[in-house]
């Protein structure tokens, strides 16, 4: 037993192997996730490996008695060693086909069909995968799937300068609001702070800031969580100057998901054109909490000295800010101490004198010759608003408009940012460019295409060196498409998008669905040896081989279907790769038993005869 199935074995766990050794080197998120299973499969299989050989023909044999009847039979094969080539068909012959009853039957009679037509077998399978890769465009991408814990939060912010008092009384109104939620078990504010910094900013602690941090009685109800983050967003918008950025605690250190860069050097026309695309892309379906990194800054005092006018006095730019600067802000000669306390002693004009911008502009400054002078004689002093941030990407300044997304894959969610940009250019000066997820996911992807390359090679490599034909392993692979097929309708069917654990599934199939091919094609080989022809080959082979294929075929798909149900927290990681792999595994197993061997009798070979080897 070991002799006839051990080159398959052999080619089924290798290819396995090789499947899982691109992933090592995949880049992004996608090796962080699954780099450490992809080495623990790969070592574990080879430990198997070595078992299936070695350990488990000695249990088998242990406690075995040789009977006399198997004496006389193994001294008849060795007297007829001579006539190899007709024991051999005897045995196949023997050998018992329909073991499943009216699934034997029914498959027969499907086989008989689509070798009778097998050209339009090819046609139709062709036709599948056409079909496949045409609505693999209708499915939404993502970079990895959104978590939902059960727990969310808003983050707050009002106008620049407002106070802490301002800022508490509108977090007690959303507190109010939050309350009326009967799937709300628990929540808590801070006001002042964040207690994660959420977008870009690295603000986290201002009197305009604050955080609404939620906790669902029931946290694995995603529906309830979108239910209560929905109500909440309309009831937060009726706040006047509120504005706020719903997010979730991640384990993940991952960007928001769409990010438009602005790049430019005139901040005027830098935040002028970021407001204005920002205000575009609300418009855009399923872009929620949408907002640039250059909207309104901090209200701030602006002294513009009149250069001309100090030079005609003679006084220095530099020694008139540090002094204004000591008047108004003012200075900290010495500390005081109380015990373990330092308390800064600051010495500075009275507020009396520095209330209003009159005030300020009313300031005395040392003139020529000592002579007191007034601010506004050599200043032009004036109320404005900087820029709540300034962001320098790639060496030049750049302001980043961001959003999260609701009820929207990221991938067509880019595609109408995309055409967005397009209908409103940046003026001359300006350029964009994508950045969040979408980044991350092209780079994730495009390694992950690259690593599925290389596993279909390394896969060909192996059954070429095992089967010893360049031939039979092409038809082998046949069976990677029509695993697609399986795939896109599993991920249409749960309305799963195309992430990278969906990629990551698509890997290990490569490796799981060549294996049913793999023994199929080296059974009928084995009976073409033995003398059968190859029609006859090929339809007693795959009824030996149909019992062994569904058996398998449905162990790992039972395996999956709970991990493909969702359950749990963190299912949203788990049930793409589920589902990737059991949706391709069935109907790739459906596909194989019909399609490669029509395949196989369309394809011209010769196998070479046990007698011609014995020759040899």
């Amino acid at each position: 037993g070991t002799t006839e199935v051990g080159p398959a074995v052999i080619a089924s766990t290798l290819t396995t192997v090789a499947v899982f050794l691109p992933i090592v080197f995949v880049e992004g998120i996608a090796g962080q996730l699954f780099r450490d299973q992809a080495l623990t499969v790969t070592f574990s299989l080879l430990a198997s490996l070595l078992v299936a050989v070695t350990v488990i023909p000695m249990l088998s044999a242990v406690g075995a008695a040789v009977s006399k009847r198997g004496i006389v039979a193994a001294t008849r094969n060795t007297a007829v060693k001579d006539e190899p080539q007709a024991a051999a068909v005897t045995a196949a012959v023997t050998v018992p086909a329909q073991t499943l009853g009216r699934v034997s039957i029914g498959y027969d009679r499907l086989l008989q069909a689509a070798l009778n037509q097998r050209w339009l077998t090819l046609v139709v399978a062709f036709a599948l995968f056409a079909g496949s890769v045409w609505a693999v465009g209708m499915l939404g991408s993502e970079l990895i799937p959104q978590l939902t814990e059960g727990e969310f939060y808003f983050e707050v912010k009002l106008p620049e300068g407002a106070s802490l008092q301002a800022t508490d009384r509108v977090v007690r109104r959303m507190e109010a609001a939050t309350a009326e939620q009967e799937d709300i078990d628990r929540y808590f504010t801070t006001v002042g702070s964040r207690l994660i910094s959420g977008g870009l900013s690295l603000n986290t602690k201002a009197e305009n800031l604050g955080q609404l941090n939620i906790v669902l009685r029931d946290r694995s109800d995603d529906l309830a969580e979108a239910r209560v983050a929905g109500a909440l967003r309309e009831q937060f918008r009726d706040i006047p100057d509120l504005d706020f950025e719903f997010g979730r605690p991640s384990y993940f250190s991952l960007k928001t998901p769409v990010e438009v860069i602005v790049f430019g050097d005139d901040l005027e026309e830098l935040r002028a054109y970021s407001l204005d695309l920002a205000a575009e892309l609300q418009n855009v379906p399923g872009l929620v909490d949408v907002r640039s990194s250059l909207e309104a800054g901090n209200p701030e005092l602006q002294v513009v000295f009149d250069r001309r006018r100090l030079a005609s006095l003679g006084l220095d730019m530099g020694t008139l800010s540090e002094t204004l600067r000591s008047r108004v802000q003012g200075t900290v000669p010495t500390r005081f101490r109380e015990q373990d306390r330092q308390i800064d002693v600051r010495i500075r004009n009275r507020e009396l004198d520095r209330r209003s911008v009159e005030d300020v502009r009313n300031l005395v400054l040392p003139g020529p010759d000592g002579q007191p002078i007034r601010l506004l004689s050599v200043a032009e002093v004036s109320i404005d608003r900087g820029p709540a941030e300034i962001h320098r990407l790639q060496q030049q300044r750049a302001a980043v408009i961001s959003a999260n997304l609701s009820g929207r894959s990221l991938g067509s969610a880019v595609a109408e940012v995309v055409e967005t940009i397009a209908v409103h250019p940046p003026p001359s000066g300006l350029s964009t460019e994508l950045g969040g997820q979408n980044k991350e996911m092209e780079v994730s992807f495009a390694s992950l295409r690259f690593a599925i390359a290389l596993a279909i090679f390394l896969v060909y490599l192996v059954m070429a060196a095992t089967f010893e034909s360049f031939l039979h392993p092409f038809i082998v692979l046949f069976t990677i498409p029509l695993a697609l097929v399986g795939v896109v309708g599993g991920l249409w069917l749960t309305g799963t998008t195309v992430t990278v654990i969906v990629l990551i599934g698509a890997i290990m199939l490569v490796g799981i669905v060549v294996n049913n091919a793999i023994v199929l094609i080296d059974t009928v080989n084995r009976l073409r040896r033995a003398g059968l022809a190859k029609r006859e080959a090929v339809v007693r082979g795959g009824h030996i081989r149909l019992r062994p294929i569904l058996m398998t075929t449905l162990t790992t798909i039972l395996g999956l279907t709970p991990m493909a149900l969702a359950w749990g927290e963190g299912a949203e990681l788990r049930s793409p790769l589920a589902i990737t792999v059991a949706s391709g595994l069935a109907l790739s197993t459906l596909l194989t038993l019909v399609v490669i061997p029509a395949t196989y009798m369309v394809v011209p070979s010769r196998v070479k005869a046990e007698a011609e080897e014995d020759e040899i």
